[in-house]
């Protein structure tokens, strides 16, 4: 696919850096998005478990050993194409996790595709887990997700390779602002 008027945000970084909350700026704008980790949680339901961290991390790494690699972005790519067919233009990619998932992508939808990095302290990441409603991570549980992540499903790749990087260490007003400075720089909100 290369078609100038189609505009892919895909958003990485670590556990706790802000990628949801960026996520939800964006849709909460119209934006259509595709999710990554969706694919994991959807085979944890799907097998009658609790959405866990403990569940997933073996499921999501068990399905890439399985199936390859790239199992996820080809599901992702599907997605994707399904809403370009539906006319959407711009759309947030939720979650790109590994090495191989960026390559695929990026083969897929090489002029498309731009990577955001939500990058945060460390200290802030593990507070924000800690409070998180929903699949709460106390400090050291970040920890082993973290190293299980770089280690085991080549996460820091995509985050290293970004196109642009987001600093959520303030308010979030301020990391709105980064987000619409990143956005308009690559004409995401231009139709």
């Amino acid at each position: 696919m290369s078609d100038q008027n189609i505009k892919i945000v895909a958003l990485v970084g670590l556990t706790g850096s802000g990628k949801s909350t960026a996520v939800k700026y964006l849709t909460d704008k119209g934006y259509p998005k595709v999710y990554f980790g969706g694919i994991v949680l959807d085979e944890v339901k799907k097998r009658g478990l609790e959405l866990t961290q403990e569940n997933e991390q073996p499921i999501r790494e068990e399905l890439r050993e399985k199936e390859g690699k790239d199992f996820i972005a080809n599901r992702i790519i599907k997605q994707i194409h399904d809403l370009v067919g539906a006319g959407q233009h711009r759309i947030v990619a939720d979650g790109l996790y590994t090495w191989t998932e960026y390559k695929v992508l990026k083969k897929e939808f090489s002029n498309e595709l731009t990577v955001v990095a939500i990058v945060s302290p460390k200290h802030l990441r593990k507070r924000h887990m800690a409070q998180r409603p929903v699949r709460p991570l106390n400090s050291t549980e970040v920890d082993q997700r973290d190293w299980a992540e770089i280690e085991n499903i080549e996460k820091g790749g995509p985050i290293a390779i970004a196109d642009y990087y987001i600093h959520n260490d303030s308010d979030l007003d301020h990391f709105d602002k980064q987000i619409d400075a990143v956005l308009n720089d690559i004409e995401f909100y231009n139709k």
